[in-house]
């Protein structure tokens, strides 16, 4: 098993700044990447970043590429820096590890993810 929280999430005012933290702990030798989702009120959940834990590679979403960045240390915690937010960005956001190589890369959809944080809520006020 593994087992990640979330940390860094609040309120900000649109063009602030936050940054989250995913700690990941366990088993995490059998997984190769950490993303981040999130849920908004009313929405389905949806992919934000990505990165390989392996090669640090990364792959964004459109909606946030340029102003979001997805980080990793040596063990394998995850940090998403997140800058220009805007109110559009308030959701609940969620790590997941990903343990499945053969679904290809990158892990864009949930089911992609095996294992799940308890969520951080990010607020944006305009």
């Amino acid at each position: 098993q593994v087992q990640l929280v979330e940390s860094g999430g609040g309120l900000v005012q649109a063009g602030g700044s936050l940054r989250l933290s995913c700690a990941a702990s366990g088993r995490t030798y059998s997984t190769y990447a950490l993303g981040w989702f999130r849920q908004a009120p009313g929405k389905e959940r949806e992919f934000v970043a990505v990165i390989d834990w392996r090669s640090s590679s990364t792959y964004y979403a459109d909606s946030v590429k340029g102003r979001f960045t997805i980080s990793r240390d040596n063990a394998k915690n995850t940090d998403l820096q997140m800058n220009s937010l805007k109110p559009e960005d308030t959701a609940v956001y969620y790590c997941a590890a990903a343990d499945d190589l053969s679904r290809g890369w990158p892990p864009r959809s949930g089911f992609d993810y095996t294992y799940w944080g308890q969520g951080t809520q990010v607020t944006v006020s305009s």
